[in-house]
């Protein structure tokens, strides 16, 4: 059994243009559908926030417009509270990637509000990056390679990723409201973002780096990171 750590955003808010506050967190499908693919396969779940605050889940991500129906919102939901590891995170500060097998980023919003900007994460990122070891990010979970920067220079320059697209982001009625674009800054860093179908399955493997699209992506995103792990 191996360790995998899930680096989680700790902020429940996405300060928009206009300095107001969007209630935001995690993406519920981004956190669940890996961790019960994860917990299945006999691997350990840690999970890592800025400071080890809990993370807050995104409410809209738990409406059954998003889950398929109510009836899976409601287990989405039940997973949720039952995930004991997401009651107690450690502090990113304490992480030593040494004990952990693979590295695991979800989205939601959040992530942009705050591992966007998080140099302990971009430090790991980039510890993670060069270890070899599997790497999976989702959707707005990108933002945080934003962070892995030195001298200037992004570590995932010219590296192959899927990420939430600007297409996605307008479709959202997000992309006018918004500081800036994941799409527009993954690209201004030299990161290749590779854009697949809206709201459609969608992941990208370059060297360790796993990445995935949208939510619909984390389920195949995770069999990915498996198979990896062996």
């Amino acid at each position: 059994m191996s360790k995998i750590l899930f680096v989680m955003t700790g902020v429940d808010y996405w300060t928009l243009a206009d300095g107001t506050r969007h209630p935001t967190g995690f993406w519920a499908e981004e956190a669940v559908a890996p961790y019960e693919a994860f917990k299945a396969a006999g691997h350990e779940i840690v999970v890592a926030t800025p400071g080890g605050v809990v993370p807050t889940v995104d409410k809209g991500s738990l409406a059954a417009q998003y889950n398929g129906g109510q009836e899976n919102a409601d287990r989405v939901a039940g997973v949720l509270a039952a995930a004991t590891e997401l009651q107690h995170p450690i502090s990113l500060q304490d992480v030593n990637l040494d004990e952990y097998a693979a590295v695991y980023y979800p989205g939601g919003h959040g992530p942009m509000e705050d591992l966007a900007i998080d140099a302990d994460s971009g430090k790991l990122l980039t510890l993670a990056l060069e270890s070899g070891k599997p790497l999976g990010v989702v959707c707005h979970g990108p933002a945080a390679l934003l962070a892995a920067e030195q001298d200037g220079v992004n570590a995932f320059a010219g590296y192959r990723v899927a990420a939430f697209t600007n297409d996605e982001e307008t479709q959202s009625g997000f992309a006018d409201k918004a500081k800036w674009l994941l799409q527009d800054r993954l690209t201004e860093a030299g990161v290749l973002v590779q854009v697949g179908e809206p709201w459609a399955p969608h992941i990208v493997v370059d060297r360790n780096l796993v990445t995935g699209q949208n939510p619909a992506s984390s389920a195949p995103l995770a069999a990915e990171l498996l198979k990896t792990l062996g």
